[in-house]
């Protein structure tokens, strides 16, 4: 059954670069509110690129990039934060100079709207409530990641953006991440996560995008995956 409601994300012919390169070519992405969509692709695809874009660190040439149906190219990337997009970098990217707490505090929206507090970040990740007064460049990567995705939250994004959210963890962190994606995704949080991770996307997604060759190659919902694990086989070895 289609989704009756409006995206809250339409991406149309979507064209980036890097330099004379032609990153994206021609992308089309949908995503709904409260789902949680998985873009897959080896490295070097171009799903980084495509979460720069819509951040507008690294604007497209040509397309278009509705959300809540206001045009967001063109416009600088405090903007695009301030209309509720979050983007959990790859490689986490911490400010190292401040503590723990400090790096959740200076993202935190206060708005009437914000439901995520240094509490929540604290219950969702408990190491960071014993390492609050440490500097974020004192902590290991696997603590760092926590905090980048707890940072994010902090601003209360409409649309969470997590880009390979589980690379290089060790398998205790891997689960310790998926479990605040399955909570946010109870709660009815909208988010666009990239990664390799086949069995990653099969418990958490519900729909899924397959990104190569600059394309995106096939689209569909979660079900369709479960019943032929190996399709995506064919674009990921």
């Amino acid at each position: 059954m289609s989704n009756p409601n409006p995206p809250i994300l339409t991406i149309t012919n979507l064209h980036t670069y890097y330099g004379d390169s032609h990153i994206l070519q021609g992308i089309d992405l949908e995503i709904y509110s409260e789902e949680v969509v998985v873009l897959v692709g080896r490295h070097g695809v171009g799903k980084t690129t495509l979460l720069l874009s819509l951040m507008g660190i690294n604007p497209p040439k040509q397309g278009s990039i509705l959300f809540n149906n206001l045009e967001l190219l063109g416009l600088p990337s405090w903007k695009i934060a301030d209309l509720g997009l979050g983007l959990v970098p790859e490689g986490r990217r911490v400010f190292p100079n401040l503590t723990v707490a400090e790096n959740l505090e200076v993202a935190w929206k206060k708005d009437a709207t914000n439901t995520y507090s240094l509490s929540e970040a604290y219950t969702d990740f408990p190491e960071l409530k014993n390492l609050q007064f440490q500097l974020a460049r004192n902590i290991s990567g696997g603590q760092q990641q926590m905090l980048a995705v707890a940072r994010t939250l902090m601003g209360n994004p409409k649309l969470l953006l997590m880009d390979e959210p589980t690379e290089g963890l060790a398998p205790v962190l891997v689960q310790r991440i998926q479990e605040v994606i399955k909570r946010l995704k109870s709660l009815g949080k909208t988010m666009l996560i990239t990664g390799q991770n086949i069995a990653f996307a099969l418990e958490l997604a519900d729909r899924v995008y397959v990104l190569d060759g600059e394309k995106i190659r096939w689209h569909g919902k979660i079900e369709t995956l479960r019943s032929d694990p190996d399709l995506l086989w064919q674009y990921l070895v």
